[in-house]
């Protein structure tokens, strides 16, 4: 029997695997434009990102939210909601970052992970949960009760 809270799982997972080929694109885009095509590296990151969230977006739209607003009205505030997510993350990174937190190294004797790297890590999980209740409450305004 499906559960409310099943369709929720449903949609965050939907919402991260969107995410992780938005990465996949975006790092592709970025090694074409600057390795193959020879594009400068800031070019290139910026032409990457940009896809990726036009992709994001585009998923997110049709295939997570299933949302049948206005393209341009959700586009923007999709772009806000992915400009507060980040601040969020960058704050979450910064802060970890210039604590005593920066200072750990977790050496396992296969890998070294450091402060900065569990910190990024912690901001990706920050971007993630904010961009989605985001999108989920702004962007495609899913407010019903049985998603």
């Amino acid at each position: 029997m499906k559960t409310i809270n099943d369709g929720r799982i449903i949609k965050f997972a939907k919402f991260c695997l969107v995410g992780v080929f938005n990465t996949l694109i975006t790092l592709c885009t970025i090694f074409i434009c600057k390795s193959l095509i020879g594009l400068n590296e800031y070019v290139s990151n910026a032409i990457g990102y940009i896809l990726g969230v036009v992709n994001s977006f585009l998923w997110n739209k049709q295939w997570v939210f299933h949302s049948h607003g206005r393209y341009r009205h959700e586009a923007l505030k999709f772009a806000i909601g992915f400009g507060l997510s980040y601040t969020l993350q960058l704050l979450t990174v910064v802060a970890l970052n210039t604590s005593d937190f920066g200072n750990l190294i977790i050496d396992t004797g296969i890998i070294t992970v450091s402060g900065y790297g569990l910190a990024t890590v912690i901001g990706c999980g920050v971007y993630t949960i904010s961009n989605y209740a985001y999108n989920n409450i702004i962007t495609f305004k899913n407010l019903s009760s049985h998603d």
